[in-house]
């Protein structure tokens, strides 16, 4: 049965798009089935995947699918693709969580990751979001709730990113993205190597 793992913040620009892509693209270079779900209706990781595809001639059979959707229609489209036969199936999602579709969302995944930099304003962002997310823990025991450093200097230490992100009381990652260009510019095809261990951690924590 497909882990459920919903990238999920208060406000955009967080990083949800480029971890949930470079994430899905690791999971599928380590071997394993998935499928990425994204509910922004710009439908930009479904845009990009045409333009690839297209550009290198790699044909559909060889890389994971990328689906548009909406927070609304979400859990409809994850059970149309049958998680029974999947790994795991990454939902990054648009919507606040304020939003009851997003809730609802929460309840039926397997890991929530929020993504943060160490900036003042983000980690209040980010202490808000797991804060409107426990309730949904309270429901589904299994939900784990992840907190996912990122855009952090390469040479900060890793005592220092716990200290300053301690108050949120939930999992925070060992690994860390840092604040590179590269990894902005993601592809829906090929993986980044800097995010295996990153990917790796992930795995450990959602199957523990």
């Amino acid at each position: 049965m497909a882990k459920i793992i919903s990238f999920i913040s208060r406000k955009g620009g967080t990083g949800k798009t480029t971890n949930a892509i470079q994430i899905a693209t690791m999971l599928h270079s380590l071997g394993y089935k998935l499928a990425l779900i994204e509910t922004d209706t710009n439908y930009t990781l479904s845009t990009l995947r045409k333009m690839e595809l297209f550009k290198s001639g790699a044909k559909d059979s060889g890389v994971f699918e990328i689906i548009g959707s909406e927070d609304g229609k979400v859990l409809g489209d994850i059970e149309a693709l049958h998680p029974q036969k999947m790994d795991f199936i990454i939902v990054d999602s648009a919507g606040k969580t304020t939003d009851e579709n997003i809730k609802n969302l929460a309840i039926q995944s397997d890991a929530v990751i929020v993504p943060t930099s160490l900036t003042q304003n983000d980690i209040l962002v980010t202490y808000q979001t797991v804060q409107d997310l426990k309730p949904a823990q309270d429901i589904s025991k299994k939900l784990k709730i992840i907190v996912l450093p990122n855009r952090i200097h390469s040479r900060t230490n890793p005592v220092t990113i716990h200290k300053q992100l301690s108050d949120l009381k939930t999992v925070i990652t060992e690994n860390f993205v840092p604040a590179k260009n590269v990894y902005a510019q993601f592809s829906t095809i090929l993986p980044e190597k800097q995010y295996q261990d990153i990917t790796r951690e992930l795995i450990g924590i959602i199957q523990s």
